[in-house]
C-alpha cells in the first residue's frame, strides 16, 4: 500500500460499518482506495463519532482526556486487534497481554433496564475512566471474537483492492465481499470487461 490519504468522496468520510461485528468494524477504520491507505481517524472527535455509531459514549461525569490521547490509544488498539485477528485467522498463537491491558482497565457493571416494550434488558455499562470506558467495549469485542467466533466466518473481502474485514453471518456462510454494492459489483464489472475485451 502507498501513502495515507484522506477519503476523497463525501460518502467516504465515515468508516464503513460493514463488518457485522464490532471487532471487524474496528479494523475497517483503515481501508484502501486507489492503492492508498484511507485513514478514517484523524482526531479524538473522529474516534468519538465512530464509537457513538456503535452506541458507546463517555461515562457521565468522567474526566476529560488529554488532546490526542483517545486517538493514540484507539489506533494502538486497532493495530493490536489487526495482529491478533490476523494471527487467529492464520492459526498462529500471538501474545495477548496487550489486549489484557485494555480489558483490565475497563471497569463495568451489569445494568438492568426496560426496552421499548417494557421488557427487562440486561446491559453492561462502563464505570471507569473515560478512555478505558470508551475503548473497553471495543477491546471486549476483540476478545470475544478470539474466544467465541468461528474462525471460518472471520473473512476479508475477496476483492483484490479491498482490505475490509467482516464476520460472515449469512445463512450459507458464502459471503465474499465487504459489500455486494461496493466490491461485489466492482468485481462483476471487471469480469464483464475482461470477457468483452477478451
Amino acid at each position: 500500500m502507498a501513502t495515507s490519504a484522506q477519503p476523497h468522496d463525501d460518502n467516504l468520510n465515515a468508516a464503513p460499518m460493514l463488518g457485522d461485528h464490532l471487532a471487524m468494524d474496528l479494523l475497517n477504520t483503515e481501508a484502501r482506495n486507489d492503492d492508498k491507505t484511507v485513514e478514517y481517524w484523524h482526531s479524538d472527535a473522529d474516534v468519538l463519532r465512530w464509537l457513538a455509531q456503535h452506541n458507546i459514549f463517555p461515562v457521565a461525569g468522567s474526566s476529560a482526556f488529554a488532546k490526542g490521547e483517545l486517538l493514540l490509544q484507539a489506533k494502538a488498539l486497532r493495530t493490536l486487534a489487526r495482529q491478533l485477528i490476523g494471527a487467529f485467522k492464520a492459526g498462529k498463537s500471538e501474545d495477548i497481554s496487550g489486549l489484557n491491558t485494555y480489558l483490565h482497565t475497563y471497569h463495568s457493571a451489569l445494568h438492568v433496564e426496560r426496552d421499548k416494550e417494557g421488557k427487562p434488558l440486561l446491559r453492561r455499562i462502563a464505570s471507569g475512566t473515560t478512555i478505558a470506558s470508551l475503548l473497553g467495549p471495543v477491546a471486549e469485542a476483540v476478545a470475544l471474537l478470539l474466544v467465541e467466533a468461528n474462525i471460518d466466518l472471520v473473512k476479508q473481502c475477496e476483492h483484490p483492492d479491498c482490505i475490509l474485514w467482516f464476520y460472515d453471518r449469512t445463512k450459507a456462510h458464502k459471503r465474499r465481499w465487504c459489500s455486494m454494492a461496493l466490491c461485489g459489483n466492482r468485481y462483476k464489472a471487471a469480469q464483464f470487461r475482461k470477457r468483452s475485451n477478451g
